[in-house]
């Protein structure tokens, strides 16, 4: 029966004595009742990877099985087939090849039943039928205060990597929609996407292990998958056309795959981005009736036309695209008397056709140039400055001096014909009928 091969590979181990079977030798064990996490000593991987040195396998718990790190199914399936153990909550284990070695090591030095449940099956049918499994789970004080050492260090690595990240300015990348170089920070890449392309991934501060990211997102687009909706197109044009149409140049949110490249998705045990959010959305709603009286407006921060210059006001903007790229849009705005939606095309023209590289921004082009409706939808997503765009009565009163309101006044000569052919009148009578 198999419940006795599992329990026979325990003492089987304790025979080796030198404890180095099946990669225990990474661990430092002394015997001790005060901490159950002192057997544990955990390798140093940096870069925030999982892969221990010289160990690009995982083992089995009692053999010498060993299975690809990223094949942790078939070594579950493995485990349960073979030597009927259960490992409960496997996604909640931040550290899946460091917990599995820890649980090698120790079975090796207690049975299994010291540590886990054993859940019979067939326990009404004749004893030969009979099978024992043995359940690891949390519930064991070990077995929970090792997974949460595991996220501890863990979190202590995505930080360490995001840290080393953030401050890297050799950072080398190529934009996935045209094909431009960028060197320096990484931020430099990410911002011109979302600027340029309208395509964003996220803060650059938010993200961790950025160029494997972007190698993951880069490889899609080669398989000519689309990014959100993840079908697959016959050519490249036809996908770029999908994306651009279905407004789909962004990341499928439920993709899983793509949570270990955001640093929220390590910050608690077993939870992911969604689970976090809609924690901190039900705490506003309990505290939705609190004293609000001493909350403070964050101010906003809006960029630059023409450089990546970002001011608190759009007043402090003004004044420096006046003074450093000789664009006085307030002026603008005033002369030409533009309403709100005509400083919306402006701004977003002005960001479309980089205006700064070809010398043009104290030369603004003809109105038909710029007042179209393509210009109506943003160059790239949450543009601040859009936002603090006004409209004023003078806008009108300037509108209307300038000439570009036609009134035009209902010929009255004729008031009796005018009556009868009036769309009013009309709806009337269709009213009158149907009643």
């Amino acid at each position: 029966m198999a419940a006795p091969k599992t329990q026979g590979a325990a003492p089987q181990k304790e025979e080796d004595g030198d404890g180095s079977s099946g990669g225990a030798g990474v661990f430092t064990y002394e015997d001790s009742k005060d901490c159950i996490l002192e057997p544990l000593s955990l390798p140093e991987s940096p870069g925030g990877t999982t892969s221990l040195e010289g160990s690009p396998s995982v083992p089995c718990i009692f053999c010498e099985e060993h299975f690809p790190m990223d094949e942790q199914g078939k070594l579950l399936k493995h485990m349960i087939i073979e030597h009927k153990i259960v490992i409960a909550d496997v996604k909640l284990v931040a550290d899946f090849q460091r917990y599995i070695l820890y649980w090698r090591k120790r079975f090796t030095e207690q049975p299994i039943t010291d540590f886990c449940s054993v859940i019979r099956i067939n326990s009404t049918a004749p004893i030969e039928e009979q099978d024992n499994y043995f359940l690891l789970c949390d519930v064991l004080p070990e077995d929970r205060v090792l997974r949460e050492e595991l996220q501890k260090q863990r979190l202590k690595e995505i930080l360490e990597q995001q840290q080393q990240e953030r401050n890297d300015n050799n950072f080398h990348g190529i934009c996935m929609f045209c094909n431009e170089e960028f060197l320096g920070n990484r931020s430099v890449l990410l911002n011109h996407m979302a600027r340029e392309h309208a395509f964003n991934i996220g803060l650059p501060d938010n993200i961790v292990n950025c160029s494997e990211f972007l190698c993951t997102l880069q490889k899609k687009l080669d398989n000519l998958q689309c990014l959100y909706c993840e079908k697959t197109f016959r050519d490249k044009n036809t996908l770029k056309d999908h994306m651009r149409k279905k407004q789909h140049r962004r990341i499928n949110p439920k993709n899983r795959e793509y949570d270990r490249f955001y640093v929220i998705n390590y910050l608690e045990l077993g939870k992911s981005w969604e689970e976090v959010q809609l924690e901190d959305d039900q705490e506003l709603l309990d505290h939705q009736e609190d004293d609000w009286s001493d909350w403070e407006e964050h101010p906003i921060s809006a960029v630059c036309l023409f450089c990546e210059k970002q001011a608190e006001t759009i007043e402090k903007l003004c004044v420096h695209m006046k003074d450093a790229h000789e664009f006085d849009l307030l002026k603008i705005k005033s002369e030409l008397g533009l309403n709100f939606y005509q400083q919306v095309k402006l701004v977003n023209f002005i960001r479309r056709t980089h205006m700064e590289e070809t010398k043009h921004t104290s030369l603004l082009p003809e109105r038909q140039t710029w007042d179209q409706p393509q210009y109506y939808f943003p160059t790239y997503e949450n543009d601040t400055l859009l936002c603090t765009l006004s409209d004023s009565e003078s806008d009108l009163t300037a509108q209307e001096q300038n000439g570009n309101i036609a009134i035009i006044s209902e010929d009255t000569s004729k008031l009796r014909a005018l009556k009868q052919s009036s769309i009013l009148n009309q709806l009337l009578l269709h009213e009158s009928l149907k009643n």
